[in-house]
């Protein structure tokens, strides 16, 4: 089962998204970056919310695809990290 297979078509353009905001995010000196997954998650959920509904499905959407940002930046950083 691949991890895609549980996000809804209609969010997956938000993973890119949240990527986006987060090296937005990452420029402001003053927010430590321990805290830009959990600004990224809040910012995840609403989106979802807004487009799948404020159900517990909107908020797992979310949460998945907050998820799926969050891996993707860690994979580009160790590649990076490895070349």
């Amino acid at each position: 089962m691949d991890f895609l297979d549980y996000i809804v078509d209609k969010v997956l353009y938000i993973i890119p998204v949240l990527y986006a905001l987060g090296m937005i995010i990452k420029g402001i000196p003053k927010i430590p970056n321990w805290l830009i997954p959990i600004i990224l998650l809040a910012i995840g959920i609403a989106f979802s919310g807004c487009i799948v509904g404020w159900t517990a499905d909107g908020i797992v959407q979310g949460v998945l695809v907050t998820a799926a940002a969050v891996f993707t930046n860690q994979v580009v950083k160790q590649v990076k990290a490895r070349e």
